[in-house]
């Protein structure tokens, strides 16, 4: 069981006769994104069907690096929309630091949260979805989230994450270093792997297309301006994060249609 807690989803059941229709219309119909009004027990681990009998929720694993606190703000607002969904439920991890305590002192970064466990490469099977999310480093991924992906090996030797949705969110120091490009290039990384990339497209409506302020986030994923360290995650990106997060749940639901 991996540090993050949380139960093993049950095994597929194959439905038959008029089951199979209904689940072929199912599949058919746009992906939903439930309202806010399912929000799941902080700590449950199993919701009840109409016979009583527990089902284990799916879960979707919300692993990131975040040196000043913006991705984290932005991962925290995402389980809440993971959590929105019914069924599914979302986990807190960071990566392992790789920066000596010395050379963060001098970078004015403060201490991370000992209330997130740092994940492990092996625990990533465990998950049914997963959402990234790290800084970026001159429009690419941050040094630590990319040692973390390079010791995934064994995983990708044996082709473990094969087929699993992944997305991305990221932060960035200005409007033009790496909103889009951060997102962009590490899309290689779920490719060996043969993971699902799930990017968000428009499906956030109106909030995608205003320009009254200033807002991170783009088609790939949720997004956040850091400005010098300062400038904290914008209502509008916060709720960009949100939305993305019961997207990821409901795609990770019609992926396990049972």
């Amino acid at each position: 069981m991996g540090k993050g807690g949380g139960c093993v989803p049950s095994k597929k059941r194959v439905p038959s006769g008029a089951a199979v229709e209904a689940q072929r219309d199912e599949k058919n119909a746009p992906i939903p994104v439930e309202d806010e009004s399912h929000v799941a027990e902080p700590n449950a681990a199993v919701q009840t069907t109409s016979s009583s009998l527990p089902v284990a929720k799916l879960r979707i694993f919300i692993v990131f690096y975040s040196m000043y606190g913006h991705v984290e703000g932005l991962a925290r607002r995402m389980k809440k929309g993971v959590d929105g969904v019914e069924g599914v439920e979302g986990f807190l991890y960071k990566v392992p630091e790789t920066l000596p305590s010395e050379v963060l002192e001098q970078m004015n970064a403060p201490p991370k949260d000992d209330g997130i466990p740092e994940i492990t490469a092996a625990e990533l099977e465990e998950a049914d979805g997963l959402l990234f999310g790290f800084p970026t480093r001159y429009g690419c991924m941050a040094a630590q989230m990319k040692a973390f992906f390079d010791s995934t090996g064994q995983l990708w030797r044996e082709q473990k994450l094969a087929g699993k949705p992944a997305g991305f969110f990221v932060s960035t120091g200005t409007q033009g270093g790496g909103q889009e490009t951060t997102a962009w290039t590490a899309i290689t990384q779920l490719a060996h792997h043969g993971m699902l990339f799930v990017p968000i497209g428009y499906t956030f409506g109106a909030g995608m297309f205003k320009m009254e302020s200033i807002r991170g986030g783009s088609p790939y994923g949720a997004g956040v301006f850091a400005g010098d360290g300062s400038r904290e995650p914008s209502d509008m990106e916060l709720a960009l994060a949100e939305h993305q997060g019961k997207y990821m749940a409901a795609v990770v639901k019609r992926l396990n249609v049972a």
